[in-house]
């Protein structure tokens, strides 16, 4: 697992690391990296608190810091911190959660 990247991500964003992208086919035939699409995949590395509710209470965040995710293909923001390449994204745009 990834060690603990220093960032604090506000109210529902979360910060995930791109998983890499697919090297081949499920044929097996090898991808130059003009083909390899944008991967959709992550692990989570941080999260924030949670939206600010009309009450003042937090909304509670369905994914956690570990959990591997699926998001849309142009969701989010692509950052680099600490020399690593990930993206900064609302919950909302998180489209599902790995299950193993």
């Amino acid at each position: 697992m990834s060690k603990d990247i220093k960032v604090r991500p506000l109210d529902d964003r979360v910060v995930v690391e791109p998983l890499e992208a697919e090297e081949k086919t499920a044929g097996g035939i090898l991808l130059p990296d003009t083909a390899k699409q944008k991967p959709q995949r992550g692990r989570v590395l941080a999260i924030g608190p949670g939206k600010m509710l009309d009450d003042g209470k937090r909304a509670a965040l369905s994914v956690q810091k570990g959990d591997e995710v699926i998001y849309g293909r142009y969701a989010g923001n692509d950052v680099k911190i600490e020399q690593r390449e990930v993206k900064i994204l609302r919950e909302s745009d998180i489209l599902a959660k790995v299950v193993k």
